[in-house]
This record gives C-alpha cells, sequence and structure tokens, in this order.
C-alpha cells in the first residue's frame, strides 16, 4: 500500500459495503474494539431477544416454552444457521455443550471409527483444550491411547495406519495461519485417518467449505466472530456419512432417540441429534442466534475480502509507523495465507498491550510474546485500523508502557 493518510482510509470506509453493519452493534464511543477473534461485540437485538426469552418465555409460559417458544428444537436451529456459513449441510450440525466438551465427542468417535488405531496425532503449539482433550483420553483408556504431539510442518509425515485421529485448528490462534482443509483432509484420508478441524478462529471469520474438503468432524465456539456472548454455545459438525456410526461416548439424555420415554436403556438418535448431551441453555442459544441472524444477513466472501483489507492495511501500517520499535510479524503476510487477525511478536508485549488497551485500543496478548488484533469486518473499520497503529505508536514513543502497571499480569491476558 501507498500514500497511506486520515484521508485515504476515510475514503475507504465511505466505499465500504459493510459499513451499516457497525451500526447493528453496541460499540462502546471512543473505543477502538480490535478482539472480536476472543469475543465478539453485543449486537443491538439480542438484549431485546433475551429480554423476551425472559420476560415472556421463562416469566410468563415458563416449562410451557420448550414446546411453545420451541427451546427444545433450538440446538438444530441454530445448528443449521451455522452450517450455511461452515459449508456443511443443515443435518450435520447442533450447537451444544462447550468447544472443549465437543473436542471429546470427535476424539471419542474417530477412535470408535479406527477402534484398533492408538494414536491421537495434534501439532505441538495447538490450542491447548484440544491437546489436553487428547491428554485425557489416554488417561482414560488406561495408556492404551496415546498422545502424540509433531512440529506443524511435520504433520502429513506423522500421518500413518496406528493414527486413529487428525485434530487441527483451521485457523491458528496466535498467528492467524489458516491451513489448507481440503489438501490435509485428502492427505490424512490416504492414510484412513479422520480429521477434526477445529474452527474456533474460522467460523464466521473466513469461508470454511466442509464438504468441499471432505471433512469428517469439526468444533468451534459461538463467541468469537459469531457474536455470541460470553460463554456462548459451541458447535460441533460431523459428516452424515459419520453419525450413525458412533455411539455417543458422552450419552446425554438429549442425545437419546426417544428422552421423553426415559428408558433405562440409551438409544443414540439418529443422525446428529446424538451428539447433542444435556439440556441446552436457553438464553446463551438465544444470544447466539440473535448474532447469526446478525451475520446471515450477508456473504462470507464479501466478509472475507474486508477482513483481508483490514489486515493488509494494519500491517502497511505497522511496517511503515512502528517498524522501529522492535516489532516482528508473527502471521503470514499474505492475505490468503491467514485468518481474520494480524499478529506480532515483541518481547515486551504484554506490557505494551497493556499500555495500548488504556489507550481505548482493545486487543490481547498471547504468552509467550504474541499481541494478537483480531478484525471483525461487520464492526470493525478501516479508521479503526489506523487509530490502533497511531496507539501503538504513541504508547512506543513515549515509552509509557514502561510504567510498572501495565507489567502487572492479570487473570486474563
Amino acid at each position: 500500500m501507498t500514500d497511506l493518510t486520515l484521508d485515504s482510509v476515510r475514503e475507504m470506509d465511505r466505499e465500504d459495503t459493510l459499513a451499516n453493519f457497525r451500526d447493528r452493534f453496541d460499540i462502546p464511543e471512543g473505543l477502538v474494539y480490535l478482539d472480536g477473534n476472543s469475543l465478539g461485540c453485543l449486537p443491538k437485538a439480542t438484549p431485546d431477544r433475551i429480554e423476551t426469552v425472559l420476560r415472556e418465555e421463562w416469566g410468563r409460559d415458563l416449562i410451557r416454552s420448550w414446546n411453545s417458544a420451541d427451546w427444545i428444537n433450538a440446538p438444530r436451529r441454530v445448528g443449521t444457521k451455522i452450517a450455511k456459513l461452515i459449508g456443511a449441510n443443515d443435518d450435520e450440525v447442533v450447537a451444544a455443550d462447550s468447544t472443549s466438551i465437543n473436542v471429546f465427542k470427535a476424539l471419542s468417535a474417530c477412535l470408535q471409527l479406527n477402534p484398533k488405531r492408538t494414536i491421537l496425532l495434534s501439532e505441538r503449539g495447538n490450542f491447548p483444550t484440544d491437546v489436553y482433550m487428547m491428554q485425557g483420553l489416554s488417561v482414560l483408556s488406561g495408556g492404551r491411547i496415546e498422545t502424540c504431539l509433531v512440529d506443524g510442518e511435520d504433520i502429513i509425515g506423522a500421518l500413518d495406519e496406528s493414527v486413529a485421529a487428525l485434530l487441527l485448528t483451521h485457523v491458528h490462534y496466535k498467528t492467524g495461519r489458516m491451513r489448507d482443509m481440503k489438501a490435509v483432509t485428502a492427505a490424512a484420508h490416504e492414510k484412513g485417518v479422520p480429521v477434526i478441524w477445529d474452527l474456533s478462529h474460522s467460523a464466521g471469520a473466513v469461508p470454511v467449505d466442509l464438504k468441499g474438503a471432505n471433512a469428517d468432524f469439526a468444533v468451534g465456539c459461538g463467541y468469537k466472530y459469531l457474536n455470541g456472548g460470553p460463554g456462548a454455545p459451541a458447535f460441533i459438525f460431523a459428516a452424515r456419512r459419520h453419525q450413525d456410526a458412533v455411539f455417543p461416548a458422552l450419552s446425554g439424555w438429549l442425545g437419546h432417540a426417544a428422552p421423553f420415554e426415559f428408558d433405562d436403556t440409551y438409544r443414540p438418535a439418529p443422525g446428529i441429534d446424538r451428539f447433542q448431551c444435556g439440556t441446552p441453555g436457553i438464553l446463551g442459544m438465544a444470544a447466539l442466534e440473535s448474532g447469526l441472524d446478525v451475520m446471515l444477513e450477508t456473504r462470507m466472501t464479501d466478509l472475507r475480502a474486508k477482513s483481508s483489507a483490514l489486515g493488509d492495511l494494519f500491517i502497511a501500517l505497522m511496517n511503515e509507523r512502528c517498524a522501529q520499535h522492535g516489532f516482528t510479524l508473527a502471521c503470514p503476510k499474505q492475505a490468503e495465507e491467514r485468518g481474520s487477525q494480524v499478529s506480532f511478536h515483541h518481547k515486551e508485549g504484554y506490557a505494551i498491550m497493556q499500555a495500548v488497551i488504556a489507550r481505548g485500543v482493545i486487543g490481547d496478548f498471547r504468552a509467550p510474546d504474541i499481541l494478537r488484533f483480531g478484525f471483525a469486518p461487520l464492526y470493525n473499520s478501516y479508521e479503526d485500523v489506523w487509530r490502533a497503529v497511531g496507539a501503538i505508536r504513541t504508547v512506543m514513543e513515549s515509552g509509557e508502557w514502561r510504567n510498572e502497571k501495565y507489567a502487572q499480569r492479570a487473570a486474563v491476558t
């Protein structure tokens, strides 16, 4: 990019076909929020939706709302909406539980598909909960199942007939590097290995085509780019060809073929419904559905084009205005190789990020030295990027990040 000025950046906003969506979100005045890859902003429609659930559905109709407000079908209804964003069939996705629990479901399903195989494979530096779930299953098996971690570039070479499942994050949570889902899945299938894709940093941020990639399983959370609110329900995808081959390890009552028969013997429901477990949290499900409804008004290709442009602008401005301050790009420079975030290394990254946040620009930090900035095209503007880099430059040139208070680690970074 050349000739970057505030006027040229504002012209980009004037030409932005998604700009009107910003008014659909409750963004505090003067705040630059570049942490949608950790927690999405509040859609303005969500409080009214929650109020309706509280006052009318719960408060007035009480238990009748499982039928009258269709609470019972919320996991499938919301799952169908998510399916449209990740290239899945309507009957392949259900919203339920947390990402961690759904990782457990998918891993245990793969072990059933390959009962003689003993290795759960992933990459070093994957998001911890994915690896921790693998390790938990290893312990649960009494050591029969082993967790194997290799460097990311060695994944394909580590695939063989001993591997029961490959679990990978589509967009890496630290570096933002995006894997070629179709190519990796094909390579795994050549060795008979099913693949579980963690879409937590992909769903609602980049186009995903699970059907086109011939994916086996996928999981993801609802509180990042899907704007479902803190602790929003997660989702699980299971390809049609696998659904009825799996007896759920977490065989909760809502995954039963007839839950209100209250049978003593578990009979898995047909299809994706067997991947439900316990009673869904209706307040969280309603908030997630409200966020999805806004997102479904646009196209993933348009969102992707803008997020790529936002990231390109951020990198260009950092190179132009902050190159002398010790930042090193931690994400791919080419937009087609990264998700909807930009990451930088800096040895003083935590303190710098806290000082930037104090100036009204919110990103986040990931140990040991990563500053992350996530772009949500529905509500982030090009001027947000300009202001963010300006705040970083001011923090570095003034040295205010050296204030001791910014080095004090909070519980959540």
